[in-house]
């Protein structure tokens, strides 16, 4: 019985992606604009979810790679992908991004 609960905890994580090789770093920064008078918030080489600011307005993705953004604090669920080069508005109040 052991052996049964132990590889249904495996695969359960494993189909989760608990167990995935960990991503590179994206390089470059990732800049959330909230309002004309906060300073900007930069991620340098972001990895893995970061929280978006509570009054995110706009990211922009000055990376390597695509950056998602979730609906949801905790980089889960649907989410937009934000191509190098390019920015997209964030609904304030919550929400995250992975890099």
């Amino acid at each position: 019985m052991r052996r049964h609960l132990l590889t249904l905890v495996l695969a359960s994580g494993a189909a989760l992606g608990l167990f995935q090789a960990p991503a590179h770093a994206a390089e470059g920064t990732v800049t959330v604009f909230e309002t004309e008078v906060q300073p900007l918030t930069v991620y340098e080489n972001p990895r893995g979810c970061h929280k978006l600011p509570l009054a995110a307005h706009v990211l922009t993705n000055a990376t390597d790679r695509p950056v998602r953004i979730y609906g949801d604090p905790f980089c889960l669920g649907p989410s937009v992908a934000v191509p190098p080069g390019h920015g997209s508005h964030v609904a304030p109040g919550s929400g995250s991004f992975s890099a």
